[in-house]
């Protein structure tokens, strides 16, 4: 059930949804004037990023800006650090697929760690207008263009039929109040759905790898895949150094298709 208030912002997030979609603008592909070097405060940060690069031979710095090169090495950072405590055997050359990923700018940072045969991020709000006057395509369209064999997509993941080996969601919406923040109609809000799509798609012993926003989130996730054909393989909140800002931790956890 919804308040009255949910409702309301419901129907102003749905107005500017459908007139996106219906205009779909665009100002071309944009590219970020890269960092070079990044400076941080915290030590600890600085150390683990070095340790990031010499582990996955990245340097994300001599691509794009500050913020998407803290980005990626946070999500790497994350990814390194769950695979390590779950003893999950490590993937390569597979077919990678990510669900709900907006602009895609962490792009770089799958293609690091999962070294994919084929990369896709599927977005349904794919022309949301940024206040520089290009789209959310425009700068997923200069993310990918770093990343060999990867490409964006804008399309809703309910319909699609899109095989995959591994199969990636980073803080899906499984509540309210978490579609409202991020300005969507509660009609996108269909996590039972989403998770099915997921089993179905995912190629026999495939691995899903979810990410949610805190502990409570998590097991409201946990609930909806339990009821698919997917199987709980580790979970971990466990905090890294990149990831002091989250008010909630980071909570991911790791499904297998039999």
């Amino acid at each position: 059930m919804y308040t009255s208030w949910q409702r309301l912002r419901s129907l102003r997030h749905r107005f500017w949804f459908g007139l996106s979609q219906r205009v779909r603008w665009s100002r071309g592909v944009h590219r970020e004037i890269p960092a070079q070097s990044l400076t941080l405060s915290i030590p600890e940060q600085a150390q683990r990023i070095a340790a990031l690069q010499s582990r996955y031979q990245v340097c994300f710095e001599a691509q794009f800006s500050a913020a998407t090169c803290l980005n990626n090495y946070e999500y790497l950072d994350i990814l390194d650090r769950f695979w390590s405590q779950a003893e999950l055997e490590a993937p390569s050359g597979a077919q990678v697929c990510d669900v709900g990923c907006a602009n895609f700018c962490y792009a770089p940072a799958l293609q690091a760690f999962f070294r994919p045969r084929s990369l896709v991020g599927v977005e349904i709000e794919g022309y949301r207008l940024y206040r520089d006057g290009r789209t959310r395509s425009d700068y997923a369209a200069g993310y990918v263009s770093a990343v060999p064999g990867a490409r964006f997509l804008v399309a809703d993941y309910l319909s699609l039929e899109l095989p995959a080996d591994c199969i990636t969601a980073w803080f899906p919406f499984v509540t309210a109040r978490a579609i409202l923040a991020w300005r969507l109609p509660l009609g996108l809000l269909r996590p039972q759905r989403l998770f099915e799509r997921v089993a179905q798609n995912l190629s026999a012993g495939g691995l899903f790898i979810m990410i949610n926003h805190g502990l409570e989130e998590a097991a409201i996730a946990e609930s909806l895949c339990a009821a698919t054909s997917l199987r709980r393989l580790a979970i971990s909140a466990a905090e890294g150094e990149l990831s002091r800002h989250r008010l909630r931790p980071a909570v991911i956890t790791a499904w297998r298709k039999p």
